[in-house]
Order: C-alpha cells, then sequence, then structure tokens
C-alpha cells in the first residue's frame, strides 16, 4: 500500500509528463496520496433539475435537461464561435463554445436530449452558458453517479493543460477505481471504534465523490480526527518524554534578593493575576524538572516585572539569568527598566546588542565569565558563541515568535545542563492556536492591566475627517500630551495608494510648524544611534509628535504619550493594530487610538477596524482575527511558520475538537508513554512519519 501511494503520479493512466509537471509545478502534487489529498473546495448538488423558464443571471451553477434545435457559427477561421439554442419546452438558452468549435459540432446532434450543467449569464440581453458540461440524457440516467459533485481548485496554467475541476476529479476516479486503490488504516482498530469513527479507507473515498450531506460529515470528521489527534499525540509525547528524562535545576531558596525587592523596590502591588504567575514559576522552578512555560499577557499588563522576580530567584540559588528580545529598542527598554527597579540592590545587569562597542563586550563577557555578572539582557547578540556564562540557570525570551528554532536552541545550550526557560509574548494567542504551536509548553496568563490604568479609547476616522483629526491632536498637545503616528511605508509605493511617512512627516510640520511644535520621525532604516536619540527626544518630551513606521511596535514605553495615531490602518492585521495601540494607556490619565482609513475599504477590512473600535480586550481581538485570517496569517505564526499542513481541520472552527483530541491523546499516553504496547504500535509508527516529514511539529519549542 506503502508503494501504490508514493506513486509517482506521472504513471496515473490519463497523466504523463507534461500534465505531471504541470500538477507538481502548480498544484504540488507529486504522487498518489497528494492527489488522494488533494479534496476538493466545495461540491456542487446535481440533483436537481432547473426550468429554463426560471432560470436568470444571478444563479450560480445549475442543471438543465432539453434538446438541442439549431447551431450557429460565428467569427473568422482562427476564432471561431459556436452557439446552440437549447430548449426544455419551457423556454430557450443559448450553449456557447469559443474553443474545440469543430468536436461540439461533430458530437452534438440536434434534436437529441442533453443534460447541460454551467453558470448561466447574460450577453447582449440573451442568456447563455459558456462551455457547458453536457452529456447524452440516457447516460445520464443509466449511470449511478452521486449528486455531489466535487470542485477542486486550479490555476489558469492547469485549465490551459486541459487540468480544470473536472480533469481532477476522472484522476482521482482512474486512481480510487485500481484494484490495489485499498488505503490503509492510521488509527488502531479500538480507537476507530471507541470514538465512532469512518475507516481512512471509506472516509477518504467519500471526502471526493460523497452521496449526501450526512455522509460528507462523517468523512470530513474522520480526517480532521486524525489531523488535530496526532499533532497533540506528537506534541504532549514530546512533553511527556522531557518532563521524565530532562531534569531542571531546583531553585529551592526565595532569598535576599527576591525579599528585598518585593519588599522594598517593588513599583506598585502585584495584580492577582501576576501573584498567580509568579506562584506557578516558583512552583515549576522548585520542583525539579526543567521549566517550560509561555507566559501571555497584554501589552502592559506587566510581563517584565514577573519577568525580573523570575530572574531573582535564579540569582538567589546562585545562577546567572538572560532575557532576549527580538530588537535593540525593545532590549534597551527592559534594560532601562530592569536596572531602574533593581536601584540600590547591588545586583550586576548589563546590556548586550550589536551595537555595544568592543571594550564595552570585553569588560562583559569577563564579567560573566566570572559569574559577576549577575543577569544579562540583549538581542539575538547573546547567541553568539563568546557569550559564555558562568552558570546559567534561566532563559527568558520576549516576543519569541520573532526568533527561529535554532536562534533560541543556541541560547538554551549555554549551559552544560539545560536551564529554566520563560518565554513570553504581548501577542494574545487564541486558546486553539496556543495549544497547537505551544502545547507542550505550560502556559501561564496575566489577564488583567494594573491599577490605575483606564480602557483606551479607539476612534475609527475616514480621510474625509482627517481635519477634524488634526484639530484633536491640536487640544491634547497644547493640553501637554504627546502623539505617536504610525505609518505602514517608508516611501511611496506605485502599488500601494497608502498615506507614507515622507510625505505624512512633511504634512505635519506645516499643520505643527516650529518652533511652537517639534515633529520628529523614527523608522527602521535609521542607525541604531540615530533612533536611540529620536526616541530619547521623545522620552524626555522635547518633541510633541513622533512619526515612525511599525519599529515602535513594541518596546516603547513613555506614559506621557497618550494618542496613537494609525495611518493606512485598514493596512495593518488586527494583532498589529493591538500592539500599536498598547504604546499609548501607560500611565493613569485617558488615552485615544485613532485609526486613519481610506474612504472605501473592503469588507474584512471593515470588521477589522470595527473589532478594534469595540474591545480592548487582546484575547478577543485575537479569536477575531482567527478568524477573519486563518491561522497561517496570525501575527507570529507567519513569520516561524505553522509547522503541520492541515488539509482540512479548521483552527478557527474546530476548537472543541482540539481540546477533545488533545484528551484523547494524553489519556493514551498516560497509561502508555513510550507507546509500546501491540495496539499502540500504529501510533508510534505514524509519529515517526510525521517526525520525518517536512511538516515536523515537533520542533516548534
Amino acid at each position: 500500500m506503502e508503494s501504490f501511494l508514493d506513486t509517482d503520479i506521472t504513471y496515473l493512466k490519463g497523466v504523463g509528463p507534461k500534465r505531471a509537471e504541470l500538477l507538481k509545478k502548480e498544484s504540488g502534487i507529486f504522487t498518489f496520496r497528494d492527489l488522494l489529498y488533494y479534496f476538493p473546495f466545495k461540491y456542487i448538488d446535481r440533483s436537481q433539475f432547473h426550468k429554463i423558464s426560471e432560470v436568470n443571471a444571478t444563479n450560480a451553477y445549475l442543471q438543465l435537461k432539453g434538446k438541442i434545435t439549431s447551431f450557429r457559427t460565428e467569427g473568422t477561421k482562427y476564432k471561431k464561435r459556436l452557439t446552440a439554442k437549447f430548449s426544455d419546452g419551457t423556454g430557450d438558452i443559448e450553449l456557447v463554445w469559443f474553443q474545440g468549435v469543430n468536436w461540439a459540432v461533430k458530437n452534438y446532434t440536434i434534436g437529441a436530449e442533453y443534460i447541460v450543467f454551467g453558470k448561466p449569464v447574460v450577453f447582449n440581453r440573451q442568456l447563455s452558458i459558456a462551455h457547458p458540461d453536457i452529456e447524452p440524457a440516457g447516460r445520464f440516467n443509466e449511470t449511478d453517479r452521486s449528486a455531489f459533485v466535487p470542485q477542486y481548485t486550479t490555476t489558469e496554467k492547469m485549465k490551459a493543460g486541459y487540468l480544470n475541476s473536472k480533469a481532477l476529479q476522472l484522476l482521482t476516479q482512474t486512481m480510487l477505481a485500481l484494484p490495489q486503490a485499498k488505503i490503509d488504516e492510521t488509527l488502531p482498530q479500538w480507537l476507530v471504534a471507541k470514538h465512532n469513527l469512518l475507516s481512512l479507507d471509506r472516509a477518504l473515498k467519500i471526502i471526493h465523490f460523497p452521496n449526501n450531506t450526512s455522509e460528507l460529515r462523517l468523512a470530513e470528521y474522520r480526517i480532521k480526527f486524525e489531523e488535530l489527534f496526532y499533532i497533540q499525540l506528537g506534541i504532549l509525547r514530546l512533553k511527556t518524554g522531557r518532563d521524565k528524562t530532562v531534569k531542571g535545576f531546583v531553585f529551592s531558596k526565595v532569598g535576599y534578593s527576591f525579599n528585598t525587592f518585593y519588599n522594598k523596590n517593588l513599583p506598585f502591588e502585584l495584580t492577582s493575576a501576576q501573584k498567580r504567575v509568579v506562584k506557578e514559576i516558583r512552583h515549576d522552578l522548585g520542583s525539579g524538572k526543567q521549566m517550560n512555560r509561555l507566559l501571555q499577557g497584554d501589552v502592559g499588563s506587566g510581563k517584565t516585572l514577573v519577568a525580573l522576580m523570575s530572574m531573582l530567584l535564579a540569582l538567589d540559588n546562585g545562577f546567572q539569568a538572560c532575557l532576549m528580545a527580538p530588537t535593540e529598542i525593545l532590549a534597551r527598554q527592559h534594560f532601562n527598566t530592569i536596572e531602574r527597579m533593581l536601584d540600590g540592590l547591588g545586583v550586576n545587569v548589563m546590556l548586550l546588542t550589536g551595537s555595544t562597542r568592543k571594550k564595552e563586550r570585553e569588560t562583559l563577557h569577563a564579567e560573566l565569565r566570572s559569574g559577576r555578572l549577575h543577569l544579562l539582557i540583549g538581542t539575538h547578540a547573546l547567541i553568539e558563541d563568546p557569550v559564555v556564562f558562568y552558570n546559567l540557570g534561566l532563559v527568558i525570551i520576549d516576543e519569541q515568535h520573532r526568533f527561529g528554532v535554532a536562534q533560541r536552541a543556541k541560547l538554551w545550550q549555554k549551559n552544560l545542563h539545560p536551564p529554566h526557560v520563560l518565554v513570553m509574548t504581548a501577542t494574545p494567542i487564541p486558546r486553539t492556536l496556543a495549544m497547537t504551536l505551544y502545547g507542550d509548553l505550560d502556559v501561564s496568563v496575566i489577564d488583567e492591566l494594573p491599577p490605575g490604568r483606564k480602557p483606551i479609547q479607539t476612534f475609527h476616522y475616514r480621510e474625509s475627517k482627517r481635519l477634524g483629526m488634526i484639530g484633536f491632536l491640536r487640544k491634547q498637545i497644547d493640553m501637554g500630551q504627546q502623539v505617536y503616528i504610525v505609518y505602514p511605508l517608508i516611501k511611496e509605493s506605485e502599488k500601494l495608494d497608502l498615506q507614507n511617512l515622507e510625505a505624512g512627516f512633511n504634512g505635519m510640520v506645516q499643520m505643527f510648524p516650529p518652533p511652537s511644535y517639534n515633529v520628529i520621525c523614527i523608522h527602521g532604516r535609521m542607525k541604531a544611534d540615530e533612533k536611540e536619540l529620536a526616541m530619547q527626544a521623545f522620552k524626555n518630551a522635547k518633541a510633541h509628535i513622533l512619526m515612525a513606521t511599525t519599529v515602535i511596535e513594541v518596546g516603547v514605553d513613555v506614559p506621557n504619550a497618550t494618542v496613537m495615531v494609525i495611518e493606512s490602518a485598514e493596512r495593518f492585521g488586527l494583532s498589529q493594530l493591538h500592539q500599536l495601540r498598547g504604546r499609548v494607556g501607560r500611565g493613569e490619565g485617558q488615552s485615544w487610538c485613532i485609526l486613519m482609513s481610506s474612504d472605501k475599504l473592503t469588507h474584512e477590512a471593515r470588521k477589522r477596524l470595527e473589532t478594534m473600535t469595540a474591545t480592548n480586550d487582546g484575547f478577543a481581538i485575537a479569536e477575531a482575527d482567527l478568524k477573519l485570517r486563518g491561522p497561517g496569517d496570525i501575527e507570529g505564526t507567519q513569520q516561524s511558520g505553522i509547522p503541520f499542513d492541515l488539509k482540512m481541520a479548521n483552527l478557527a472552527r474546530d476548537g472543541q475538537l482540539l481540546q477533545y483530541v488533545r484528551t484523547v491523546a494524553q489519556e493514551i499516553l498516560d497509561d502508555d508513554n513510550m507507546l509500546e504496547s501491540e495496539e499502540n504500535q500504529i501510533l508510534k509508527n505514524q509519529l515517526q512519519k510525521l517526525k520525518s516529514s517536512p511538516t515536523d511539529w515537533s520542533s516548534i519549542s
């Protein structure tokens, strides 16, 4: 069976070398298995017949039964068009061919009865169907066929090579009709029976050629169950194996550094959510197991404080700790915040980034190797070979989705024994996605903001209301507040009609002229020291307006900045809009976010902006984002790539099933964590196959 499904698609009857090349390049169909798992995107019900008198151009695909009453050929020898009049006694409709004219005239007979299928359109005030599916009525009645006709995704190149949806349907039929086309089961028989699943063989055949809706739903459920089940089984087995084999440093003491900080330096009372998370982390660090925890917290929820308290626990137990951030701005922000919080505690904390000077690096490396440097904050510069720790016990990675797996792993190898790992994100991750992308991590959530923070008020203004927005900014600035304005581009793009940073900066300087106002600009193409100077000017209230690209998405904390204007907001994803909004609302005063857009919006863009004005809840926004765009486009998952290929299951819609199969997988591992029993050998073998495939989800963390 294995060899059958692995057969090159070239050798399927009706394919051949040219078509095979098209299938491989355009649809990724290399083997029989690829064709089998190239599922229809929809089905057309051909059980119903329409009367021509009832047809209009608003109808989708429909089916007619009648006779060809005449033919008419028009055009030149090289550009012919064939029109047939088709009647069912209630009215007439035209059938039109632009290609294969001679073939159609030769094969279709005036007066014979046919079944016609296609999409009606109006051309020159006449209803017509171009290139209809057409076959003799007698043959249709004799054939025992499904009423649901599968529709497959095709490209223009495929259609030009005569590989339309109908052709893919026929190729799939040909393959499944082969004597050896029996699909081996990929789940244990006991599991199939226990959960009332269809066999894989039957489910796959029904997916392509269903007889009715209820049968189709059962087949889809079987495929979804298997996809989500093996992802969860692989992730949970990885977690179970790691918990059993990898021992963690035991941080048994809560000592001087932690207690002094908590009693004397704590900037504000911890929220109940922060207390809960610190307790969860303390339990991990003292358990003897290696901590692998994901800390989710909305922008401004106080993750940095929790990270610092975790690092102080490492310090109290004789270990060093480090925090890695994706950008220099964010790393410097963390360093300044942590250094300020640790004032008077005698903790040695240093910053390492790409722009750290050579002499400073030499001192830092020496301090780190000797153990005199307790906490190291930095960018990916932390993973460079010269960075050697004396005794690294805790690794914290902020906005971890911006780092590749190999980068993170390099940091964990900075000690002979794996350090504890805490990964943090301010991008709220929908529960279903978290269970899949980070399913091998324990998850903590800070789901409340520090006391005194007011909810940010968000408004959507179209371009026609720009003068009103400018008046609002002037009023806020005159009251002593500062403003961010964010643009999606640096230079004008010919393809995208966007407000761009350069033109916007010039326009804003005219609206807010010096010396009464100071408008500054920052973007990703500036040198690090130029960006730092601009940021310091804004932080020190020497500038009223900071105009920027999304370089300020994370890591900027200016409590006096109370207005965020996002230009061309329709061009941003929900997650990014939420991150940018989180740059304001850092103080106790009221803050605002203004979403500027063009007057014309797509349906999806309007839904995104409506979501932003309706809620400040990052998790509600993340769920809406998942539903609107799907998991592959969610902020953070596209960069790292969703490490598995779901052919049928959908994380936005199948959250309940995902939770269910996770429980099923956990129960199996609780009884047989190494999958050694005879009845579970099929699970072990399937996991091995999946692990060696390009979609290896075991490398998630």
